[in-house]
């Protein structure tokens, strides 16, 4: 399989896109027209410039308004592609797009647009060169893949072919599985675009939201599953038109797409292994096990205090690293390593950031298959010398530089505790139990490419994203939950320092993870055991409890006791959920008590503007110039 992206996909100039994509790993690219009219190069070292990058120009696109046009327009039109023929030879490639025509004189018919394709075959034959049509989903007569292949069989020259796009098929609602009828040897190109399900005018839609297959909601599997069912081995390709990707960083949506295609093609040759096309072996996705461990970078006073915290909530020092400033502190089954390293990763997130997570474990199935497939799909590796006898365990770069640890069962990860820390068993605590969730906080612009990351690499689902209404803005916040319930990660996206989220990442310099939700049996037995320990919860509006009064069937004593020890709650399928937060904790993160109830799969996502007016209230009222 070779793998492509259109340039328009990304942010740049020419030459500054070409280094990305060839930086991902794709093997080519379809050039836009626009992109190479731009460049002051000529055709032939345009074309010599993509190929010293390692890649072929695989298509170039776009050619409209083609097809059933009077005289002398059609005579015009078939001018304009002798033209670009011109450019296609110089440029080194020999498949161009045809778009079916949006131009207001266009006659129609399909033997019309049969006729001037089978002319424009034989023009292109005599060059050594194709023709691939495509029908857009707002074209004036063709806007149907069936439509666009009537064309082309009727045309019945060797040099004519079609071109599929998922959004065209997708966005129009058209059932994907009727490409299986076309011969593989007739379809020259395949472009793949995923899209957020938004009911608005198809060109509209197609000009700004698309985005890369696993981001968005339609299904993109389905439709390679019924292209590859063709024979079809050509070029599987991206074209994405994207607001947010054109002001984006070029490599890291280079990246993206890249990781996109494998994993996309991945699930095609595990959803339908009969299709008969070959690709490289990777491992499926991960199955997550829980959280390992969450490690704090910290220093000195600041060390100090994040101890104290921990000892608030219940946890106890169980071990010391045997040769780093590392304490490994536990409650349940939730670990939390103090690193005061002066040296390493720990070290560098310290004196950038101050005290912040700066590492999360995750408990997978297999840790070697986990950091194999993070490898293929472009994650950048993360390695820092390990001390004799400490466990080199495999790892990657996460959001905003936080590693990510990939541990499981084998005999080389199992003693890992007591051989590097001599821990101790899990102490009594407080009643917490384990870690519920971990919030992660990023730029906006960043969601998609995190919450893609996820979904490849993990086995894990999202949730819709949903707006959070901050005092002084709007946080959008998605979901991404491992399928077996044991992972949970929220990713809110900050657009002005203002909110709550955007000051957490300016007063912590891009850290992560703002706050950590433990999970524990009974939230009100937990608390009580807290509060002796002089663990104080973040007090909420007494409004609050007069409204969900009204809005669910809860007994008076427990509003009360919820009321008394700032408990918020939602409810979702009859079931419940209880949360409360901290008043303050080290290092600009909070934390979270939890009582989830089975079969209760939300966040409490309708009490977030409660607690993030509540958790404003409390800095203001400090005087603290937070946003």
């Amino acid at each position: 399989m070779k793998t492509s992206i259109a340039t328009v996909s990304i942010s740049g100039n020419l030459r500054e896109k070409l280094a990305a994509i060839a930086s991902a790993g794709f093997d080519g690219i379809e050039i836009f027209e626009a992109d190479f009219i731009a460049d002051y190069g000529s055709p032939r070292d345009v074309g010599n410039l993509v190929r010293d990058h390692g890649l072929d120009v695989m298509l170039f696109q776009p050619f409209r308004d083609f097809e059933t046009l009077p005289e002398p327009a059609r005579s015009k039109a078939f001018d304009r592609v002798e033209r670009k023929f011109d450019v296609m030879q110089e440029l080194g490639t020999d498949l161009v797009l045809i778009c079916s025509s949006v131009h207001p004189a266009s006659l129609g018919g399909i033997e019309r647009a049969a006729s001037d394709f089978r002319e424009l075959g034989e023009r292109a034959a005599k060059r050594g060169l194709r023709v691939g049509y495509e029908a857009l989903a707002w074209g004036r007569h063709i806007n149907d893949h069936r439509d666009a292949w009537e064309v082309v069989r009727r045309a019945d020259h060797p040099n004519v072919g079609l071109i599929v796009d998922s959004f065209h098929t997708l966005g129009r609602k058209l059932d994907p599985d009727s490409i299986r009828s076309v011969p593989g040897d007739k379809i020259f190109f395949v472009q793949l675009a995923d899209a957020p399900q938004i009911e608005m005018d198809l060109l509209y839609w197609s000009r700004h939201f698309r985005n890369m297959p696993g981001e968005g909601d339609l299904d993109v599997t389905q439709f390679m599953q019924a292209v590859m069912a063709t024979g079809y081995t050509g070029p599987i390709s991206l074209e994405i038109f994207n607001d947010q990707f054109r002001g984006g960083n070029p490599r890291t949506i280079a990246k993206d797409g890249y990781r996109s295609l494998v994993s996309l093609m991945d699930d095609v040759n595990r959803a339908e292994p009969g299709l008969g096309f070959n690709m490289a072996s990777i491992p499926p996705r991960v199955e997550t096990e829980g959280f390992a461990y969450v490690e704090f970078a910290t220093r000195g006073n600041e060390a100090e205090a994040l101890q104290n915290d921990l000892a608030t909530l219940g946890f106890e020092k169980v071990g010391q690293h045997n040769s780093k400033a590392a304490g490994l502190w536990r409650q349940g089954d939730i670990r939390i390593v103090v690193n005061e390293e002066t040296t390493g990763h720990a070290a560098s997130s310290w004196n950038t950031r101050g005290t912040c997570v700066c590492d999360l474990g995750l408990k997978v199935a297999n840790a070697k298959s986990a950091a194999t497939r993070a490898s293929v799909l472009g994650a950048d590796v993360f390695s820092q010398s390990v001390d004799a006898g400490d466990a080199d365990i495999p790892a990657v770069r996460g959001v905003s530089g936080t590693v990510l640890h990939f541990l499981d069962d084998s005999s080389e990860f199992d003693q890992v505790w007591q051989k590097e820390f001599s821990a101790k068993g899990a102490p009594t605590g407080a009643g917490l139990t384990h870690i519920d969730h971990i919030a992660q906080t990023m730029s906006y612009d960043d969601m998609l490419s995190w919450s893609l990351f996820y979904t490849t690499l993990f086995d894990m689902t999202k949730a819709p994203m949903v707006d959070v209404i901050d005092p002084d803005g709007l946080v959008r916040s998605q979901a991404v939950e491992a399928t077996n319930g044991t992972v949970r990660v929220t990713l809110n996206g900050a657009d002005s320092h203002r909110t709550l989220a955007g000051a957490f990442l300016s007063d912590s310099f891009g850290a992560s993870v703002q706050h950590i939700a433990f999970a524990t049996r009974d939230i009100f037995e937990t608390l009580e055991t807290l509060k002796s320990r002089g663990f104080k919860t973040l007090p909420i509006s007494p409004n609050f409890y007069e409204d969900i009064a009204a809005r669910f069937d809860l007994a008076d004593d427990l509003l009360e006791k919820m009321q008394a020890q700032g408990v918020l709650y939602d409810q979702g399928d009859s079931v419940g959920f209880f949360q409360a937060y901290s008043l303050s904790f080290s290092g600009n993160v909070f934390v979270e008590i939890v009582q989830r109830a089975q079969g209760y799969s939300g966040y409490g996502a309708p009490n977030a503007p409660f607690r993030i007016a509540a958790q404003k209230g409390i800095s203001r009222a400090k005087g603290i110039p937070k946003a």
